[in-house]
């Protein structure tokens, strides 16, 4: 490869009286770059020496009679100022053609304020929201702990039982009218005392003894002290006739004596049903008292050992059957045992709901809950237990007085 320059083209002379390279000979454009010989170009670039603009306007220059849109108005105060500004279609001012305008009009600004408040609403409406669901959320977590669900459902056809008396008028159904009020627990205007729904006796609570709901039902829940307790106002068993008592119970207490249902307030109880350590362990039991001033010696009991106690819903249930002289006891619907009792001992003083009395003592305070608490003027057979642990008893068998059902 060679490393020599080679010769470059010259460029050709530039003819006498030619206008520069590249254009034909002749005399120079007068008009400027680009415009033919002999004719002036209409304003060229910027106006020709010492001379105003022409009326072509030239570069950069409007033409005569045309507003000028670079030129700005006059201050206010100046001569030949006019203020405020006329507009277009204002009088005096012809109208400026769409095409001629430089600038489109401003858009219509939003309204920040009203966004500011709206958002400012959404945001509170939030913080509403979540913390009403945050309350929600503490009250379930604290219930938690007391409040439970019982299981099985025993009243599904003891309804009628469960319900106050109403008359044979068509059901609301059938009458187009509103639904039944809700089953209320208590009676109207006194929140501390059950109602007794096939009877008269109301049950007061105590100081440590609480009404909760359990969904469409309600229960009482003690704390497990000497105030963990209900009474009534009278005796509700006669002991000298047949009798059941039933109770759906949730034990939380690990240890100890813990009584669901008794009757008595003087020297001793008349029955007790309930949890109590039978051979240093916890068992459901259902005890009767057969001498004179509570002697412990005169005890009766029926015990069902070796089930589940702490936390788990029972439905218990305690007959007496003064015709054959037995106690027999029932745990969710089977029967854990039977035994023979003289005459049961007419203990002093009304029913007791979460405690008994014991040689002139207080005993067995309740800790969890009670729910669904009947008492029948019969001894339900081992056949009725079953159904009335299935809900299939029927309203042939109607208890004397009942609280807390749905």
């Amino acid at each position: 490869m060679s490393d020599a320059i080679p010769p470059s083209s010259p460029q050709p002379e530039h003819s006498p009286g030619n206008s520069g390279y590249g254009f034909p000979p002749g005399p120079p454009a007068s008009g400027g770059y680009g415009y033919p010989a002999g004719q002036a170009a209409p304003g060229g670039y910027g106006p020709a020496s010492g001379q105003p603009p022409t009326s072509g306007g030239g570069y950069g220059f409007p033409q005569q009679g045309q507003p000028n849109p670079y030129q700005q108005e006059p201050a206010p105060g100046t001569p030949g100022a006019q203020w405020p500004p006329q507009q277009p279609g204002q009088p005096g001012l012809p109208d400026q053609p769409e095409q001629g305008r430089l600038f489109a009009p401003a858009p219509e600004q939003p309204d920040w304020e009203a966004m500011a408040d709206r958002s400012e609403a959404e945001r509170r409406k939030k913080r509403l929201w979540m913390l009403g669901g945050a309350i929600t959320v503490l009250a379930l977590l604290a219930g938690g702990g007391t409040f439970f669900l019982l299981g099985g459902d025993d009243g599904k056809a003891n309804e009628a039982d469960s319900q106050p008396s109403v008359s044979s008028s068509p059901s609301p159904e059938e009458s187009g009218s509103t639904k039944a009020p809700a089953y209320k627990a208590t009676v109207e205007g006194d929140a501390t005392l059950l109602r007794d729904s096939n009877g008269s006796t109301g049950i007061r609570l105590g100081p440590d003894m609480k009404l909760g709901p359990l969904g469409s039902r309600f229960q009482i829940v003690g704390k497990g002290t000497r105030n963990s307790y209900a009474q009534a106002a009278e005796p509700v068993v006669d002991v000298s006739k047949s009798f059941t008592v039933t109770a759906r119970v949730y034990n939380s207490a690990p240890k100890g004596s813990h009584i669901a249902v008794s009757q008595g307030d003087g020297e001793s109880f008349s029955f007790e049903l309930g949890v109590n350590e039978v051979n240093g362990k916890q068992a459901w039991i259902f005890r009767v008292q057969t001498g004179d001033k509570g002697a412990a010696a005169t005890t009766r009991t029926v015990a069902a050992e070796g089930l589940s106690m702490v936390k788990t819903a029972t439905l218990l249930m305690a007959t007496y059957d003064a015709e054959k002289k037995t106690i027999a006891l029932y745990v969710d619907g089977k029967k854990a045992g039977e035994t023979p009792v003289p005459p049961i001992w007419q203990a002093q003083g009304p029913l007791q709901l979460g405690r008994s009395k014991h040689h002139n003592i207080w005993t067995g305070p309740w800790q969890g809950a009670l729910h669904n608490v009947r008492i029948y003027d019969t001894a339900l057979t081992e056949e009725q237990a079953g159904a009335y642990k299935e809900g299939k008893l029927g309203a042939a068998v109607k208890p004397t007085h009942s609280w807390l059902l749905t």
